[in-house]
């Protein structure tokens, strides 16, 4: 009997079960639609792009000056390690003389015999010629004793520069362990900010490029300068008038700070390049210190021993040639020129142009001169 039943009908038709199906499938893509949408990343405005890059090149100075400092260092020591090196070389050298020196007396010695002296006393048949000997014979021993004496203390030395050479080259291998950390630190930074501009439209990277403007002061024509210092003592420097309307005259108070202005005036629209310090391009602190080596004073490397580098000075009390420093991490220094402006390297893509001071956290001064 069970096997003549029909089959239980579904209470669903076979076009409705279709139809069940496409409106199962369509909801299902309109909810993954809709969650989707939810999750997406929503595109970031210029001004967030802009303020997201600022901080990358901000932290990318940082890292540079980081890393200028970890060359210094490195320098220096790779300068002590060379010059220990030559010094253990010429030691060596006066070591090879004296026992060869030393050797030519041990074989003139065993050529004369080596005989008692007062044997020699007894066999010879002119005393008088005996005593000439002996003295000659304790004189030479004299200069033995001398060459001796100078092996011992050229091998001491030798030891202590050997020792000293190679504390200084395991110095030399750290700073250059932190030079190479610090160099692909500022490298990333830069490759991120160069990838979120890459991001921006035709027209946000206009929009960009006219508030970077705006933020630094300039305008097209900020590369080029609006005078120059003379040299001399109470030269006029004039502010850049690109940065908005004219200003007045300032005068250098000195003849050096007018010719660290006027170098500084020079470089105007050299690229920023991390880690340069001339002449083809700067970095902000390679910048300064060129313009003020040109004055006749050596400055340090970095922006937080150039801050240390002089007499410190507030802000009301600013005067031409002055250092100005920015941000609490003291990463950023210009060249202050006068009512209210400076010079400076700004940062990767901006040229050294002249800029007011407010454009960024100001940290303090330095007067050098």
């Amino acid at each position: 009997m069970a096997a003549h039943r029909k089959p239980k009908q579904s209470p669903l038709g076979g076009q409705a079960v279709r139809t069940a199906a496409t409106l199962a499938l369509a909801s299902a893509a309109t909810t993954t639609l809709f969650e989707g949408s939810a999750h997406a990343e929503p595109r970031p405005t210029t001004a967030q792009v802009k303020a997201k890059v600022d901080r990358l090149y901000e932290e990318a100075e940082v890292a540079t000056e980081r890393y200028n400092g970890a060359k210094e260092k490195a320098d220096e020591a790779r300068a002590s390690f060379d010059r220990l090196r030559d010094e253990a070389a010429r030691r060596t050298q006066r070591l090879n003389t004296a026992r060869d020196r030393l050797g030519a007396m041990a074989a003139a010695q065993y050529r004369s015999g080596g005989l008692d002296p007062a044997v020699r006393l007894a066999l010879t048949s002119d005393p008088v010629e005996y005593l000439e000997r002996a003295a000659l014979a304790e004189k030479a021993g004299d200069r033995q004793a001398a060459a001796v004496t100078a092996v011992r203390r050229e091998l001491g030395a030798i030891r202590q520069l050997r020792a000293e050479s190679e504390g200084r080259l395991t110095s030399l291998r750290e700073h250059e362990t932190e030079l190479r950390r610090q160099k692909a630190a500022v490298l990333d930074k830069l490759q991120a900010a160069r990838t979120l501009l890459a991001r921006l439209t035709a027209e946000e990277r206009v929009r960009y490029e006219a508030a970077t403007a705006g933020r630094d002061g300039t305008g097209g024509s900020a590369g080029a300068p609006d005078g120059t210092a003379a040299s001399g003592g109470s030269a006029p420097v004039r502010a850049d008038r690109s940065s908005g309307g004219e200003r007045a005259s300032v005068t250098a108070p000195n003849p050096r700070a007018a010719e660290a202005i006027s170098f500084a005036r020079a470089q105007l629209g050299k690229p920023y390049v991390w880690g340069a310090t001339g002449p083809s391009g700067y970095d902000c602190s390679g910048l300064t210190q060129a313009a003020w080596r040109a004055a006749g004073i050596s400055l340090p490397r970095t922006t937080y021993t150039q801050i240390n580098a002089g007499q410190r000075v507030s802000r009301a009390q600013l005067a031409p040639g002055d250092l100005v420093f920015f941000y609490s991490g003291i990463s950023h220094v210009g060249l202050y020129i006068g009512g209210g402006q400076m010079i400076h390297a700004p940062r990767p893509g901006a040229p050294i142009r002249v800029a007011p001071i407010d454009e960024m956290p100001f940290a303090g001064a330095t007067r050098v001169s």
